[in-house]
């Protein structure tokens, strides 16, 4: 698909949410912000052009971007390193699924991944595809497509251009760890394409993010004193059974020990690498009293306001509440008034956007 056909479509989706939302305007200082989670994923198919732009225009404050990089040393706009749950690879390329019985993005060309298509995504039950989120867009209706990193920044500038704002990138590198056991460095190549398009310090309305905490440290250290950068960084961080990152120890790949990034012991170190961390938002929450009706926040965002880090927890859906909240307003109040979080990540922007603005929060 071209991107003027993606740009049609995206238009289609904008003016639909303009009509909506009314065009509201992006946060200003002192706001709390909104981060379109992949897009307005609640809507539309995550990471799609479609679906950053139905977000722009809800009057998000950012627009994440997951990247992984390609055989041919593209970066990608995908949430996982992996093609199969959400194209149709292993309908057009069978035979390249690895042992694991995953595609990944690192072994194939852009060309080649250009010509899937992008859906909804599913898991596979009983050898099934079976929407992982039901009463979202049906899976493989109409016609998505994967883009790169530089095609969604010109996107993003071009309607920061025409709508005059000036709406920020929130880049989250995916598995470093992985690159580098297959020989390629994707903070370095991110970094790269950020300086090209004019992100280079911290006035840049760009966050750079990552769940791999002894990368970012390489970042901070070497990468962009050598690039001449200095970018706004957040940490993310999640539980020890997602095993999300892995990390050299002894010459041995092991899993990272997240609970480290938990400790505020740490936080002084944390912070001289991050600018801001991004946990779970059930992180924020003493989980063994709260019950529905009463949450209890814990003392996370006041110990990383402390060390100077702003704190922007995920996901928000309201496909996918806790137990503990009867609405999604329920959960961006516990998230970001009761336990003063500086932003949230969702799925549904609108949502957000419109509970902050309510609270006079968001203009």
């Amino acid at each position: 698909m071209s991107l003027a056909r993606n740009f049609a479509g995206a238009a289609l989706a904008a003016l639909m949410a303009v009509a909506a939302m009314g065009g509201a305007a992006m946060a200003q200082d002192g706001d709390k912000i909104v981060v379109a989670h992949r897009g307005a994923s609640g809507y539309l198919p995550e990471h799609t052009l479609e679906s950053k732009a139905l977000a722009y225009m809800m009057g998000v404050d950012y627009l994440e971007q997951d990247l992984a990089m390609t055989k041919d040393d593209q970066l990608v706009v995908i949430h996982d390193h992996y093609l199969d749950r959400v194209t149709d690879v292993a309908d057009k390329f069978p035979d390249r699924a690895r042992a694991d019985g995953r595609y990944y993005v690192i072994d194939f060309t852009l060309d080649e991944i250009k010509s899937l298509h992008f859906t909804e995504g599913f898991n596979l039950v009983d050898g099934q595809r079976e929407q992982v989120y039901p009463e979202r867009f049906p899976m493989f209706k109409s016609d998505f497509r994967i883009h790169t990193f530089a095609e969604e920044i010109e996107f993003i500038q071009g309607l920061n251009k025409t709508r005059g704002k000036d709406i920020g990138l929130y880049v989250e590198t995916k598995a470093p760890w992985f690159h580098k056991q297959e020989g390629k460095d994707i903070s370095k190549a991110t970094l790269e394409v950020l300086r090209q398009y004019g992100y280079t310090s911290k006035d840049s309305n760009v966050i750079f993010q990552t769940f791999d905490y002894p990368d970012l440290k390489y970042v901070k250290t070497e990468l962009m004193p050598k690039l001449g950068m200095e970018l706004k960084t957040v940490i993310l961080i999640t539980g020890n059974d997602s095993k999300e990152t892995y990390e050299l120890v002894d010459g041995q790949w092991q899993p990272y020990d997240f609970n480290y990034l938990l400790d505020p012991a740490h936080f002084a170190e944390i912070a001289q690498y991050a600018d801001g961390m991004s946990p779970a938002y059930k992180m924020l929450f003493d989980l063994e009293h709260t019950k529905l009706g009463h949450i209890v926040v814990n003392d996370l965002v006041k110990e990383a306001h402390a060390h100077g880090m702003v704190v922007h927890p995920y996901t928000i859906r309201k496909d996918a509440l806790p137990e503990y909240v009867h609405n999604v307003d329920e959960l961006y109040q516990a998230v970001l008034i009761d336990a003063d979080a500086d932003g949230v990540f969702t799925d549904f922007p609108d949502l957000g956007v419109g509970f902050l603005q309510k609270q006079q929060l968001h203009q």
